[in-house]
């Protein structure tokens, strides 16, 4: 653990079961590990599927946090709850219980195996930069635009809509 306490964003994503549950179960288990404090959620969104797997529209959300975990140890923390909520890792880009990606750590870059921060193709997701720019629109991207810049500019806004 890191002393300084930082924000750092989440994405969080469902389409599977009870996706309204999902996510407020994977915010409040969040919220619940030591280090970290949810201090702002998104409204959730349905949004088209993305990738090549047919399935049922995501319900997305952001969050941010107040931290003082690592940047790996706050990835962990989010693959905790999503295996804590039933998330099976079998299709790349299938359906799922619950998804979370760390987006951001406060203004640092990480580029390690498995884990890369910012994320590095939030700035083309209009799912994830929607609500990401609701809650923190001067959020920092890796290209250096903000996430109110990059949605500016984003493809594929059609679709999603505020539930």
């Amino acid at each position: 653990m890191t002393q300084e306490k930082i924000v750092a964003a989440l994405g969080l994503g469902s389409n599977l079961g009870d996706t309204k549950a999902n996510i407020d179960n994977a915010v409040a288990a969040l919220n619940a590990v030591e280090g970290i404090t949810v201090l702002q959620k998104s409204s959730d969104y349905r949004t088209p599927p993305w990738g090549p797997v047919p399935q049922d529209d995501y319900r997305n959300c952001c969050i941010t946090v107040e931290t003082v975990l690592s940047p790996r140890a706050l990835l962990n923390a989010g693959l905790d709850v999503e295996q804590h909520l039933g998330r099976v890792r079998d299709v790349r880009w299938g359906p799922r219980t619950i998804d979370i990606d760390l987006l951001i750590y406060d203004h640092e870059s990480v580029a390690e195996e498995g884990l890369q921060v910012p994320h590095p193709r939030m700035g083309e997701r209009a799912f994830v930069l929607i609500p990401l720019t609701e809650i923190w629109p001067d959020a920092p991207l890796l290209d250096g635009r903000t996430a109110e810049e990059a949605l500016e500019t984003c493809p594929e806004k059609e679709g999603i809509y505020k539930l």
